[in-house]
């Protein structure tokens, strides 16, 4: 099995963003001035597939939501996670689950334990990136 690793360079953020298609939004909040909606919204616009993760909730931005990682059965290539840094670990035994490619936790949030779980179990991660800010400054908008 390949190790996984801490992605940190400009390259290997661009290579992730412009190979995915299909992103996972957890924590993914149904209320428009939240930071996850605008963010998976924007995602949304630029071709990405996003499936919403958020106990509770049916639907968001038009997407079926799930309530959690587990729940999801078909490929995902991102796991994009809005949860305080404290509750990351049971997320990276699910995004393990689910083998996802990469699992990136967005600005603020940074998880070293779960980073060595993920990278251990194959996955790439990223940590304290919006993948939105990543996204506008490194990829060419039309690409997608």
């Amino acid at each position: 099995m390949k190790t996984g690793r801490i992605i940190t360079q400009d390259e290997n953020i661009r290579d992730i963003l412009n190979t995915a298609k299909t992103i996972a939004i957890l924590g993914l909040s149904p209320k428009p001035e939240r930071d996850s909606n605008r963010v998976a919204g924007y995602l949304k616009d630029h071709g990405y597939r996003i499936i919403p993760v958020r106990p509770a909730q049916k639907e968001i931005l038009g997407e079926k939501a799930y309530r959690s990682l587990d729940d999801i059965k078909e490929s995902v290539d991102i796991v994009s996670v809005f949860r305080n840094s404290t509750q990351i670990i049971p997320h990276a035994h699910e995004a393990i689950r689910l083998k996802s490619k990469v699992f990136w936790m967005q600005l603020n949030i940074e998880n070293r334990e779960a980073a060595d779980l993920l990278t251990a179990a194959g996955i790439d991660v990223v940590m304290d990136r919006c993948i939105e800010v990543e996204h506008e400054r490194l990829c060419n908008k039309n690409s997608l």
